[in-house]
This record gives structure tokens, C-alpha cells and sequence, in this order.
């Protein structure tokens, strides 16, 4: 069994879910065809609930609710969840297609991008809301003081303009190549050799450095560093919660939305970033058959986990809210009833002869309610 050498991308959304086409046995062709569907089952999946889910969240904090510190926070996780989302139809596509890219080199270079966009923002902001909420527990003096929807934005686009930089590495390696395979399909996939590369003799050297050096900085910045300080953080906060009397009946829920929080980070993203790293060392090393295996069939699952997070980030971090489901019911009982009010008024105004066998006709059917 030869494995390809080239990078070439398997899940077809850029280099935040690198894990590549791997050339089975004919055995494998059915756990093959299994691992399209479900991604393409997931792709649909994410990008439904995605789609939806943080549009309310966007509709919600940015027009619904007051501006505080809290509704900038989940505003910017929820436009970040929603660009990663409503690029899906791209992935669906590209994998529906047996992996042929046909939407061009630029676009190629700008889903990757706005892929791993959407990993280190939505990432980060979970690591400034964890530590907001530990100052505020820590510090409510010097919180209550300095915390403002100012300074929140300004934070918020610091994030954003750290995770462009974290990003730029996959506008710049991403492109587009002839599949080995099939002359007719156009692969998106990571090169490594730039231009002038090729007039060394260490290409091969400076296509694994770069490879290697992208994944490590990715697992590092991307999943160690943030988990780091979010697990910290709740630590801090548990353990102020239980000296503090005052706070005991919170601390019930407080606990669960934690634990909610870690588990679901940590299940969401730790398979992926430890599966890319084992298929990088397996790469760059002799290859071992077992190992193979195990990220041909492990890495796409651990990916859609991945994809999932930006469905199940609404639901952690706003739906748990009370304010903002009460101002969600609200929103939608309200467009309701503008909806029958214009209806009733449409049907009552055909003719004045009309007016006053409708309005009897109401006052009926109120009373008899």
C-alpha cells in the first residue's frame, strides 16, 4: 500500500482540518465511501445549526440586548462560528465532488483562511471570557470599575487581529494542483515549496520544516496555551466560589456551565490537534502500518468533532443565559403577533360594511376564549 506524498486535503476545508486522502486498499473502500458520508452528513449538519444558531446569537446580542461586556464577547465568538459556518457549502461541495476543488486558487487560499480564522478567534475569545469571568470573581471592585463595553471592543479586536496574523500561514501555502489520481479533478492542498525553493537542492527539507513548524504552532497556540489558561481560570473561580458563602447558590449551576465548558472544549478539539501531530510524526518518519490506520480512520472523525463546536458554542455560552432566551421568546412572540394583527387588520378593511360584523365576530371569539 503507497501512501500519497503530496499534502492533499481529504475533508476539503482548508489547512485547520488537515487530514488527507489517504489511498486504502480496495478492502478499505467501504470504510472509505462511509467516512465521505458522514462527513458530508456533518458538513450539512454544522452548517444547518450553525447557520441558525449563531445568526440568532448575532441578532440577539447585537440588536436585541443592551451593550454590556458579555453581549461584545458572545457577539464576536458568534461571528466568528458564523463565518466558519456559512463557508461549509464550500466543503460540502468539494467532498460531494470526490475531492475536486472547482472554485479556484483564491478561494482555495481564502477558506483555508477563514477556516483557521474562525479556530484561533473563537478560541481566543473563549480564553478572554474565561478570564473575564476570573477577574470578575477575583476583582469585582476593580471590575466593576474598569470593565466596559470600550474596552471589550478594543480586546475583541486585538483578537481578531491576532488570529488574521495565526491565520496567514494558509493564505499563503494554500493552493491548488492536479489530482495524482485523476487528471480531471483539482486538488486544494497545502504546499509548502514556494517559488524560489525549487532552486535549492533542500526542497524536500524546507517543505517538512514548514509543515512541521505549521502544525506545532497550531497544537501549541491553538489548543495548548488557550486550554491552559480557561482550565486555570475555572480553577481560580471553583475555588473562590467555595470560600465564598455568598455565592453558594450559584455555585450549582456556576459548577455545571464549567464542566460544560472544559469537556466540551477539550472533546471538541484535543482528538484533532493529537491526531494531526501523530500523522506528522508518521509522515516524517518511516511510516509505521498501524498508525496509518488509525489517522486514516481517526483524523476525519476527530475533524467533524472539530466542525461541531462551532454549533454547540451558542448553546454553552448564550442559550444558557435566562436574559437571552427571555428576550428570544419575546422577539418572536412579538413578530407573531405583528403578523396576525396585519392579517386581521387586512381582512377587516375590505369594506366598511365589513368593520363591524369583524370586530363583532373578535369580541366573540374573545369572550369565548
Amino acid at each position: 500500500m503507497e501512501k500519497i506524498n503530496t499534502t492533499e486535503l481529504y475533508g476539503g476545508n482548508g489547512s485547520l482540518y488537515d487530514y488527507y486522502e489517504y489511498d486504502f486498499e480496495n478492502k478499505d473502500a467501504e470504510l472509505t465511501q462511509s467516512l465521505h458520508t458522514m462527513s458530508l452528513i456533518v458538513y450539512c449538519l454544522a452548517f444547518i445549526l450553525g447557520v441558525l444558531g449563531n445568526g440568532v446569537v448575532i441578532w440577539v446580542t447585537g440588536f436585541k440586548m443592551k451593550k454590556t461586556v458579555n453581549t461584545v464577547w458572545f457577539l464576536n465568538l458568534a461571528v466568528a462560528d458564523f463565518l466558519f459556518t456559512a463557508f461549509l457549502p464550500l466543503g460540502v461541495t468539494y467532498t460531494a465532488m470526490d475531492f475536486h476543488w472547482p472554485f479556484g486558487n483564491f478561494m482555495c487560499k481564502l477558506n483555508s483562511t477563514i477556516n483557521s480564522l474562525n479556530m484561533f478567534a473563537s478560541v481566543y475569545i473563549l480564553v478572554v471570557i474565561s478570564v473575564d469571568r476570573c477577574v470578575s470573581v477575583v476583582w469585582p471592585v476593580w471590575a466593576q470599575n474598569h470593565r466596559n463595553v470600550r474596552e471589550a471592543s478594543y480586546v475583541s479586536l486585538g483578537v481578531w487581529v491576532l488570529a488574521l496574523i495565526l491565520s496567514a500561514p494558509n493564505f499563503i501555502f494554500r493552493d491548488t494542483t492536479p489530482s495524482n489520481s485523476n487528471e480531471d479533478a483539482i486538488r486544494c492542498f497545502n504546499n509548502f515549496a514556494l517559488s524560489d525553493d525549487y532552486e535549492t537542492e533542500s526542497v524536500q527539507q524546507l517543505q517538512s520544516f514548514r509543515h512541521q513548524a505549521v502544525i506545532i504552532t497550531r497544537f501549541i497556540l491553538g489548543f495548548v496555551v488557550p486550554f491552559t489558561v480557561i482550565v486555570s481560570c475555572y480553577a481560580v473561580i471553583i475555588h473562590r466560589l467555595r470560600r465564598n458563602r455568598t455565592l453558594a447558590n450559584q455555585s450549582s449551576r456556576t459548577f455545571k456551565i464549567i464542566a460544560a465548558v472544559i469537556t466540551t472544549f477539550f472533546l471538541c478539539w484535543a482528538p484533532f490537534h493529537i491526531l494531526t501531530l501523530i500523522e506528522m510524526v508518521n509522515h516524517t518518519t518511516d511510516s509505521d502500518e498501524i498508525l496509518y490506520h488509525v489517522t486514516a480512520v481517526g483524523v476525519p472523525i476527530a475533524t467533524s468533532l472539530a466542525f461541531l463546536n462551532s454549533c454547540l458554542n451558542p448553546l454553552l455560552y448564550v442559550f444558557m443565559g435566562q436574559d437571552f432566551r427571555d428576550i428570544v421568546r419575546k422577539s418572536i412572540l412579538r413578530v407573531l403577533e405583528t403578523a396576525f394583527k396585519e392579517e386581521e387588520t387586512h381582512s377587516c378593511t375590505h369594506a366598511n360594511s365589513m368593520v363591524t360584523s369583524c370586530s363583532k365576530e373578535q369580541s366573540v371569539t374573545d369572550a369565548e376564549v
